[in-house]
């Protein structure tokens, strides 16, 4: 585990920004906001115009293996205990906050961050607002983070100067640790495993590696997925990228939210002119029913023991997004407290994680076998990514419809399947490719099938 406190205390500020200093310096709210700051861009936290966008780095923890989430709970309880925190807008996201992601796997080598940035401009429910932090021992003004605003907008890029083009980029994508016979393979091995019995489900998931002659913009990425896919949460946390339609917990007070996923029909499928059609293939499915009640079973269950009232509907809902259609629960919790402390939402991010809609079921099984079966490190993909304030609050997606960005020229893209007796394995490789799309649109190329 690696952390920065500094030798001074965090100290906050936060002011709601007015409507006339919005328009001059965040046109287009936060999507005008994605090409200021650096050439990267920003810590991002995204869906119908609503979030949060945090600029530069003020100190972060940095952590791996079993304790990874329960480290980071302690690196910043310790960072709150001094804490200076002027706050008068006081909604969730607003005074102390910081970004996260989690590798999947307790043995993956890839670092669970924390970022504390050093601004933050949010959105929500018709107010914006405006966060300067500082642990140098400067004391934020609204003066200060005014200016400092000004300048973050100042430094960066017009949108159309980092924008994606509009013709297809000249990359090429090529099979990850796996082909895609050695995956349909890995598939197969999986249905047997849950015929021998013991397993109901496992999750199995596949890399692509995208590379290009040109440097990659993140910046367009984001700028992109949050153009087509609005209905997600677009999220980048350093490398991570991605606009994931799955959050794995919200909390706001003494209430969680958690929106379940699980069986998937590609739109590519539909046959034309037709009506109903994802109601009639999906609805019906009994192996995609049987798949998407796995998960939301899997995730009561954990949340349970936090909550003192826990509701999910009878029926799952069909969701539409533009690549795929997906089984969706929204899930909702009244947490319950334990010697006068409401769970934080990395707590119960930590309890939650892994659910059966990314890992399995039971977990501890289907966890092994996906470290048998994917032959790779997935990283951040499928684990939590998101964000937490200083009251406990935060909002956890799960890191879907995503890629990492190695380097300048290199990019993986990861998908996966949910695996059950009655799956077949090209299906299930097409049903990745569906997956893939959202991260192919954002980098400009074309399905690679």
């Amino acid at each position: 585990m690696t952390a920065s406190l500094g030798t001074h205390p965090l100290r906050t500020l936060t002011l709601a920004l007015d409507p006339a200093t919005l328009e001059r310096l965040a046109a287009g709210g936060p999507a005008g906001l994605l090409a200021a700051g650096s050439p990267e861009g920003p810590l991002c936290w995204l869906r119908r115009g609503e979030g949060l966008l945090g600029f530069g780095e003020i100190t972060a923890f940095t952590g791996t293996g079993t304790s990874r989430f329960s480290d980071a709970e302690q690196w910043w309880k310790s960072l709150l205990a001094d804490a200076v925190v002027q706050d008068s807008v006081r909604m969730p996201g607003t005074g102390a906050m910081a970004f996260g992601s989690f590798a999947f796997s307790k043995t993956s080598d890839h670092p669970s961050e924390l970022i504390v940035p050093a601004l933050v401009v949010g959105f929500a429910d018709g107010t914006a607002w405006l966060t300067q932090l500082t642990l140098d021992g400067t004391i934020p003004t609204a003066g200060s983070a005014l200016a400092l605003l000004e300048q973050t907008v100042a430094i960066g890029s017009p949108v159309s100067a980092r924008s994606t083009p509009a013709h297809p980029s000249a990359g090429t994508v090529r099979s990850g640790a796996l082909t895609e016979e050695e995956w349909k393979a890995s598939v197969a091995a999986g249905v047997a495993a849950i015929a021998r019995g013991g397993l109901e489900k496992v999750v199995l998931a596949r890399d692509v590696l995208a590379t290009f002659p040109e440097a990659v913009q993140r910046v367009s990425i984001l700028q992109r997925l949050v153009g087509l896919y609005s209905e997600c949460w677009t999220y980048g946390v350093r490398g991570l990228v991605g606009a994931t339609p799955e959050i794995l917990i919200k909390v706001d007070g003494q209430t969680a939210q958690a929106r379940v996923l699980a069986g998937t029909l590609d739109r590519e499928d539909e046959p034309a002119g037709s009506t109903g059609f994802a109601d009639t293939v999906l609805g019906g499915s009994l192996k995609q029913r049987q798949e998407h009640d796995f998960a939301v079973r899997s995730l009561t269950r954990q949340l349970a023991p936090f909550a003192t009232d826990l509701s999910f509907p009878a029926e799952p809902f069909i969701l539409e997004l533009p690549n795929v259609w997906h089984l969706a629960s929204d899930v909702t919790a009244q947490l319950a407290s334990s010697n006068g402390h409401l769970p934080t939402s990395l707590a119960l991010v930590e309890a939650l994680h892994p659910t059966a809609a990314v890992c399995g079921t039971p977990r501890e099984d289907a966890g092994r076998l996906i470290l048998e079966l994917e032959k790779m490190d997935r990283g951040p993909y499928a684990g939590p990514v998101g964000w937490l304030d200083g009251a406990g609050n935060g909002e956890w997606g799960i890191a879907l419809r995503g890629a990492v960005l190695e380097d300048a020229h290199r990019v993986r893209l990861y998908a996966g399947a949910g695996i059950v007796e009655a799956s077949d394995p090209e299906a299930e490789l097409a049903e990745t490719w569906a997956k893939f799309r959202p991260m192919l649109q954002a980098l400009n190329l074309a399905d690679r099938q």
